[in-house]
C-alpha cells in the first residue's frame, strides 16, 4: 500500500538548532499514527512539515508518492485536504456557526450542503445552543470541540492533531476521542497523525507509534510491539516512565 505521507531523511533547522534530524517515517491510508516523545524532541515541528507550513532543509516530504514543498504548485491542493487541530484552540472572531461554515465555503461547498454539515456537527458536539454566540466566548473545552469540528467538517483525507486533548477535563477528552474514532471509522482511507504526551491516549487511539528523541525517530512500530516489545531501550524506558532526559 502506498503511504499517504512519507518523509525521507528529512531535516529541519532553526539557526544552529536541529529540530528534526534525518527522519524517515510513513503514515498509511486508514492508519492512526501516534508521535510521542519528551518535550523538545521535534514532534510539533514534524507535524508542521507534514502540514506544509514549513519545508525541510534536507530530505523530501511526499504526499501520495509525490514530492511536495511549501512553495510547490501542489501544496495548495494538498493543504485543502488536510485538517489540523492545535493544542491551543484558535477561533475566528465570528459566530460558532460561521467558524464551521468558513471551513466549507473556502473549499467551494454549496450553501445547502454547508448548512446541512454545520447543523449536524453542532448537534454532534453539543454546541447547537451556542451556534450564534461568538466563538471567543466559549469555554476551553467547547472551543477545542469547535476546532476539532472545523478541522473535520470538510471530510479531510489527512487529519493532524497536536496535543488536541491536552489540559482538558475527562469529559471533553472522552468526547473528542470518541469523535476521532467516529471520524476514522466513517472513512476507510483517512490518515491521522497524533502528537501526544499521553501514552494512555496513544494506546487507546493509535495503530502505530513512533518515538522521537532529540529530533530523530528512534522507534517506529505497530502499537502492540511498541508498548510490549520495542527494539530500542529508550522506548522501553519511556513507556515505563523510567527515562531521564
Amino acid at each position: 500500500m502506498k503511504p499517504t505521507i512519507e518523509l525521507r531523511e528529512v531535516t529541519r533547522r532553526y539557526g544552529d538548532v536541529v529540530a528534526v534530524r534525518k527522519v524517515s517515517l510513513s503514515a498509511f491510508p486508514g492508519q492512526v499514527l501516534g508521535i510521542v516523545g519528551p518535550s523538545g524532541a521535534g514532534k510539533s515541528t514534524l507535524l508542521r512539515l507534514v502540514d506544509l507550513l514549513e519545508s525541510p532543509d534536507e530530505g523530501k516530504l511526499l504526499m501520495e508518492g509525490e514530492p511536495v514543498r511549501v512553495d510547490s504548485p501542489k501544496a495548495t491542493e494538498f493543504r485543502r485536504r488536510i485538517g489540523m487541530v492545535l493544542q491551543r484552540p484558535v477561533a475566528l472572531n465570528r459566530s460558532v456557526r460561521n467558524n464551521l461554515a468558513y471551513a466549507l465555503r473556502i473549499r467551494g461547498i454549496e450553501e445547502e450542503e454547508v448548512f446541512r454539515r454545520v447543523d449536524a456537527e453542532l448537534k454532534r458536539l453539543g454546541l447547537a445552543d451556542r451556534s450564534m454566540k461568538n466563538a471567543k466566548t466559549l469555554s476551553g473545552g467547547e472551543m477545542q470541540r469547535l476546532c476539532f469540528a472545523r478541522a473535520t467538517v470538510f471530510d479531510p483525507d489527512i487529519l493532524l492533531l497536536d496535543e488536541f486533548a491536552a489540559n482538558l477535563d475527562p469529559s471533553n477528552v472522552a468526547l473528542l476521542e470518541n469523535q476521532l474514532k467516529t471520524f476514522v471509522s466513517s472513512g476507510g482511507n483517512r490518515t491521522v497523525v497524533i502528537v501526544t504526551h499521553n501514552l494512555f491516549q496513544a494506546r487507546r487511539l493509535c495503530d502505530a507509534v513512533a518515538l522521537m528523541w532529540d529530533g530523530s525517530v528512534v522507534e517506529y512500530a505497530d502499537k502492540k510491539k511498541f508498548f510490549e516489545n520495542p527494539d530500542d531501550s529508550r522506548t522501553a524506558e519511556f513507556v515505563k516512565g523510567e527515562i531521564v532526559y
